[in-house]
């Protein structure tokens, strides 16, 4: 079943560096997943996340506030 995951960031270099990384992980490993960029801070509001960049796996927010490390991501998209 193909993941969404959306990351969410107005546009900081943290949050274009998750991004990037989101992205390369997905490619590399194979995953069957989505990557989509929310930059609208009403889009982002309605996920109750004060600071980004943030990773919403599935509508869930896994990750806020740091950029994630390559294992974390690669660990929320294997389940």
């Amino acid at each position: 079943m193909k993941k969404i995951i959306k990351i969410l960031g107005t546009g900081c270099p943290k949050c274009k560096k998750t991004i990037e990384l989101v992205e390369n992980v997905v490619a590399e490993n194979n995953f069957d997943a989505e990557v989509v960029k929310v930059d609208d801070i009403m889009d982002i509001m309605k996920y109750d996340v004060l600071s980004t960049p943030a990773v919403v796996v599935d509508e869930q927010v896994m990750i806020k506030g740091r950029v994630p490390k390559r294992e974390e991501i690669v660990g929320l998209l294997l389940f």
